[in-house]
């Protein structure tokens, strides 16, 4: 009995292990293959946008909740971390004493009571911008980052926008 029991076990180990014994075998090499461009677009994700000599990086919020809108222009009034300065990572916003930010689908508006300080096109308003859409597409889900669009509207001058992200990433 002992002996067709060892047998029995001996032939399923053998069983199993049969397959793997060809492993590799007529299997060759090959070469490079070309899987196309690398990813691009925003990323998920609260992510705060520092200016920096080569232009925005983002930053990602991992150890903050809540995804209000009108927190927004306080964390990057606040700026980088020690350690994100001496990445080279610096803010170029200061937050207005009054304004409301308000989001609704793809669309985000920045109402400001004063006048706004930066041009369109610089990187503090792109730091503004970019943050504005991560916070927006963590709030709704079904909106991706790419696709936000931010408006600013001061109490004096003119009305910037709408503003993509995209615009101030590839510079």
């Amino acid at each position: 009995m002992r002996w067709r029991g060892g047998v029995l076990a001996f032939t399923a180990l053998a069983a199993v292990l049969a397959p793997l014994a060809g492993c590799g075998v007529g299997v060759r090499p090959t070469g490079v293959l070309d899987a196309g461009e690398p990813a691009s677009g925003l990323t998920r994700g609260k992510r705060l946008y520092y200016a920096s000599d080569t232009g925005l990086r983002a930053v990602p919020l991992l150890d903050r909740e809540g995804d209000e809108l009108e927190a927004v222009m306080k964390l990057l009034a606040q700026g980088p971390t020690a350690a994100e300065r001496r990445q080279g990572l610096t803010t170029l916003l200061h937050a207005p004493s009054g304004y409301t930010v308000t989001g609704d689908g793809p669309r985000v508006t920045v109402e400001l009571t004063g006048p706004y300080w930066a041009q369109a096109r610089d990187q503090a308003t792109g730091q503004l911008v970019c943050t504005l859409a991560s916070f927006q597409s963590v709030r709704e889900a079904e909106v991706r980052a790419d696709d936000v669009e931010v408006t600013i509207r001061p109490g004096e001058g003119p009305v910037l926008g709408p503003l993509r992200c995209a615009e101030y990433l590839d510079r």
